[in-house]
């Protein structure tokens, strides 16, 4: 049985330097991130960083970009166009949902069909 707290990405599970080996990193790499505001982890009670799995994928992330060629002002600049992107994309389901629910089951049909047609 796999504990509830696993399934959460963003609970805080692992410590520095565990995140650190995941990622292939020095843990001193990770506070550079986390001090650019690459990385933001939670914190424990006592204030020690607590990486998430949506964390060491991020770390992941960062390591493809630097890989490339990018330095961190690029890496940041990415991240945010990504999360801003994500964020247009879930408003764009949002709306498409509220018109799809205003529109009868012929208009929906209709509306399918133009789109199935513009696709091909």
């Amino acid at each position: 049985m796999v504990s509830p707290g696993w399934a959460d990405l963003d609970r805080g599970l692992f410590s520095i330097s565990v995140a650190a080996e995941l990622a292939g990193l020095h843990p001193q790499t990770l506070r550079i991130y986390e001090r650019e505001g690459l990385l933001d982890p939670a914190r424990s009670a006592g204030g020690t960083r607590r990486y998430s799995r949506r964390d060491i994928g991020r770390l992941q992330e960062i390591c493809a970009l630097t890989a490339d060629g990018l330095n961190l002002a690029g890496i940041r600049r990415v991240l945010q166009l990504q999360e801003e992107t994500r964020q247009l994309q879930a408003e764009l389901a949002r709306l498409r949902e509220l018109t799809g629910a205003r529109l009868g089951p012929a208009e929906r049909s209709r509306k399918q069909r133009t789109r199935k047609a513009a696709d091909e």
